[in-house]
């Protein structure tokens, strides 16, 4: 997830993020979506001693022009898991749904359902589910196909008669707890959180997807460096709109 999102269309002023939360699930299209700003927040998070599990739709099999697919996926994933580990987070799942191809429907509903009512978080994180980034840029399918997908579920997971296979022959009760979706790069901000040692986390997480970097025609950086020159600046322009302080912008939906 390359792309930076602009300034934000609107300059509504920004609340706080919750924190009366314990657990959180994270759900994204790809190796590497949350390390673009969203690990700042989550690292703040983790190190409060909150839980925050990761899951990838894809394996981020299509990511790289110049490696095939089952190699790339293999690498993505070690490298997901890596940049996870830095920002505290443990539990990283994968699901097999296509890279590049992702589908909105009712069988990525299900499996986002199940998903959620397995971890049972009080909030979810994903990304951008909007058509461009801040007007400029197009998003991708994949992340408006699982950001809007995200919405969905998060209500699909607390309806029993709604996917009743996954009670009937998963044993997955339904879980009605989720009260926020949260969407990282979003060009409506809402809310905002603060962050500061989980600054240098996130560059790191950022920084450990080091072969994803490269294909992106970055093979002379250091990977540390290209992820400093892209979080650092981010988190600044939040703060400019938010206390003063780096921050991360989120579109808070509550549920």
């Amino acid at each position: 997830m390359p792309e930076a999102s602009s300034t934000p269309a609107a300059e509504a002023p920004l609340a706080p993020m919750p924190e009366d939360w314990q657990r959180a699930l994270a759900i994204v299209a790809h190796p590497d979506d949350l390390e673009y700003g969203a690990a700042a927040a989550i690292a703040e998070w983790t190190a409060a001693g909150r839980e925050v599990g990761y899951l990838l739709v894809t394996r981020g099999e299509a990511g790289i022009d110049g490696l095939a697919p089952a190699e790339c996926a293999a690498i993505r994933e070690a490298e997901q898991v890596a940049g996870a580990a830095l920002v505290g987070v443990r539990t990283v799942e994968f699901l097999d749904h296509h890279d590049g191809v992702i589908e909105a429907g009712p069988a990525l509903r299900r499996d986002l359902s199940a998903a959620i009512r397995r971890h049972r978080p009080e909030l979810l994180i994903t990304l951008n589910h909007h058509d461009t980034w801040g007007g400029v840029r197009w998003n991708s399918p994949d992340h408006r196909a699982v950001g809007r997908t995200v919405l969905d579920a998060a209500d699909d997971a607390g309806n029993r008669w709604i996917f009743p296979e996954l009670t009937d022959e998963q044993g997955l009760e339904p879980w009605g707890g989720v009260r926020w979706v949260a969407v990282a790069g979003s060009p409506y901000p809402t809310h905002a959180a603060e962050v500061g040692p989980g600054i240098e986390r996130a560059v790191a997480s950022l920084a450990a997807h080091k072969t994803y970097i490269k294909g992106l025609g970055a093979a002379e950086k250091d990977p540390h460096a290209y992820a400093r020159a892209f979080i650092e600046p981010m988190l600044r322009a939040g703060g400019e709109r938010f206390r003063g302080k780096p921050a991360t912008l989120f579109q808070l939906f509550p549920r």
